[in-house]
């Protein structure tokens, strides 16, 4: 007798995630999609607090089909997740790390959404408990867009709905080589290859919980594995997206995510070892990828950092991180009847740093926060006429991951 194909293939790596887990998989049996359409692949990667134990315990008495592996430590998470998709059958793939837990009716609401909308990958709803989440995607329900015409590429996390079609096509794994950042990798990927991205954002889908002992933060002292997560991020943007407006967009994200908390408050604190390394690691990556169109994108004191990195600076970055961490507001500097806004950061105007005017010019979005500016109409017309443009018009950029290379 042959058992239907599950919809949903629920991935679980597990590391000395007790008691985290019971909570974990509570949300896995409270799911409201059928028990006969899903299954759980759950891979122990070499626990020794009873992780393994409680996963064959919940096999044990489990309304779905449940399977327990058990296997060396790995070091990461990228290699029981690749374990898992090696096992799994169903139409869709959801990866739930072993600390966190499931929304109500998360899995029921996100094949919903893929069946209906054809999409390849749905983004529902985070919520933090007890640590920080994602914001700025969940403005409304989308029934399909993509990376390009929407916020989702500032969620990265593996934690998405994946069309297992797709991943096979492609043959899309999480690298294992990386030991932050491998999931952003993989699902920048798989957005630049989807037909089309849901996102649910009127319903929690997934809590991610911040745990007390810490051990989902990455290690203190492994700055230079952030500088390997960005590296990979970008090359991979850079390999699939070609250069223009479209790949400049999506570079924002490991400028601003990745690579500039390096030189933030926790830059005030590196020796000068440190802070050498961190210029002489980001040296390239800014030589290959920073231009004006990234730096226009960013936000005043985002745009200051970077651009002090990107000319070798360090001895005037100081005190821009020192008043960046003071959350002081900067003076507003209007000019053009208003339409120019400056703000007046450490080194504006100072003839001895010679930095350009255009670095402290605030984009319309920041702008907008301080009375007098006035947005030039023409400008803005413009800047909607091309946005409207890019969402509906194919573009001479398409790379890879569009609608026709993903079909």
């Amino acid at each position: 007798m042959t058992l239907p194909q599950p919809d949903v293939s629920v991935i679980i790596g597990a590391y000395d995630a007790m008691p985290y887990l019971v909570e974990c998989l509570a949300s896995v049996r409270a799911q409201t999609l059928d028990a006969a359409r899903l299954e759980v692949i759950a891979v122990d990667d070499g626990s020794t607090d009873g992780t393994g134990e409680y996963l064959e315990e919940f096999a044990a008495d489990a309304p779905m089909p449940v399977t327990v592996i058990r296997q060396e430590n790995s070091g990461g998470p990228s290699g029981p997740r690749n374990v898992g998709l090696g096992k799994a059958a169903g139409r869709y793939v959801f990866f739930l790390d072993a600390d966190d837990r499931l929304g109500p009716e998360a899995l029921e609401r996100m094949v919903a959404a893929a069946d209906r909308n054809g999409t390849d990958v749905v983004v529902g709803r985070v919520e933090g408990v007890n640590r920080a989440a994602p914001k700025s995607m969940w403005g409304q329900n989308l029934d399909r867009t993509d990376v390009f015409s929407s916020n989702i590429k500032f969620t990265l996390s593996a934690q998405k709905l994946f069309r297992r079609a797709l991943l096979q096509r492609h043959g899309m794994r999480f690298d294992e080589s990386l030991w932050t950042g491998e999931d952003a990798l993989f699902t920048m990927e798989a957005y630049l290859r989807a037909d089309g991205v849901s996102v649910i954002a009127d319903h929690t889908c997934y809590y991610l919980v911040g745990r007390e002992d810490g051990k989902h933060v990455t290690k203190r002292g492994s700055y230079t594995l952030r500088f390997d997560s960005a590296r990979a991020l970008m090359r991979l943007i850079a390999e699939m997206v070609p250069a223009g407006p479209r790949r400049d967009t999506l570079m924002v994200r490991p400028f601003v995510v990745t690579l500039l908390p390096q030189f933030g408050p926790k830059y005030l604190k590196d020796d000068e070892s440190v802070r050498r390394r961190k210029f002489e690691l980001a040296k390239p990556l800014l030589e290959a990828y920073w231009n004006d169109e990234v730096a226009r994108r960013l936000k005043v004191h985002e745009r200051l950092r970077l651009h002090l990195v990107a000319t070798s600076r360090p001895e005037l970055l100081e005190e821009v991180v020192a008043f960046v961490r003071s959350k002081k507001t900067p003076a507003a500097v209007l000019e053009r009847k208003g339409s120019r806004l400056y703000l007046a950061y450490p080194h504006f105007r100072d003839r001895t740093a010679g930095i350009p005017d255009a670095v402290y010019l605030a984009p319309p979005r920041e702008a907008r926060a301080f009375p007098g500016y006035r947005e030039d109409r023409i400008d803005s017309l413009v800047r909607r006429v091309a946005r409207r443009a890019r969402r509906i018009l194919p573009s001479r950029e398409d790379g890879p991951g569009d609608r026709a290379a993903a079909a």
